[in-house]
């Protein structure tokens, strides 16, 4: 199996090499982003509970060392963090304070996948690339010699030469899907942070209860 691959790459010619990096480079950040987009890591249960039973116990408001810790703790943690260092603020300022604070987490978030993205898009045009190579090549070789005009010769050398096409779709289709995914996640994650850190306000200005 390995044997084939390896004289499917060498027969591909050196156009599959860049695509053999941008699968390197895909698989690198799809491995990433799926270690750090975990829930439990970027939305942990519990801990707007946490926030409030920390609210009620200290009614002088929580000092800047756990502020510190509940910024380190999480992204829905600084996002929290932004409305507790405002809350003796206007709703207004506490809401844009969350709001600037949720733009940088959704960026910190968002880390990467343009270049997934990048990768989905331009794979099959590198793929391309190689094919249009590798047939200039082969017809270019063909040209210069006589009676070789072959069809079994030159069937073999387009199929050789389309392997950097079927590679760079085979690269694009994972990438795609795995780049869809983790937008669609981190907007999943913002939407659920942003509704929780409302909750929070509208708790500190006495707007609603402390059920969550």
């Amino acid at each position: 199996m390995s044997t084939n691959l390896f004289s499917i790459v060498q027969a591909a010619g050196w156009p599959i090499w860049p695509l053999l990096l941008a699968s390197m480079i895909a698989v690198a950040l799809i491995g990433e982003r799926f270690y750090s987009l975990r829930k439990s890591r970027v939305v942990p249960p519990g801990l707007l509970q946490r926030v409030l039973q920390e609210i009620r116990q200290n009614k002088n408001g929580i000092d800047e060392e756990a502020l510190h810790e509940l910024e380190r703790h999480s992204p829905l943690g600084r996002v929290l963090a932004a409305g507790l260092r405002n809350r003796n603020a206007s709703r207004e300022v506490m809401k844009e304070s969350i709001e600037e604070t949720g733009r940088a987490v959704m960026h910190d978030l968002e880390r990467y996948l343009t270049t997934l993205g990048t990768i989905a898009s331009i794979a099959p045009l590198m793929g391309l690339f190689g094919t249009v190579v590798g047939m200039i090549e082969m017809f270019g070789s063909q040209g210069g010699a006589v009676g070789t005009h072959d069809p079994t010769v030159l069937a073999h050398g387009i199929s050789t030469a389309l392997y950097n096409t079927g590679f760079g779709i085979l690269i694009a289709i994972p990438s795609m899907i795995f780049w869809r995914h983790f937008r669609a996640l981190v907007e999943s994650f913002v939407m659920d942070m942003e509704q929780q850190a409302i909750f929070l306000v509208e708790v500190l200005h006495g707007e609603r209860g402390e059920n969550v």
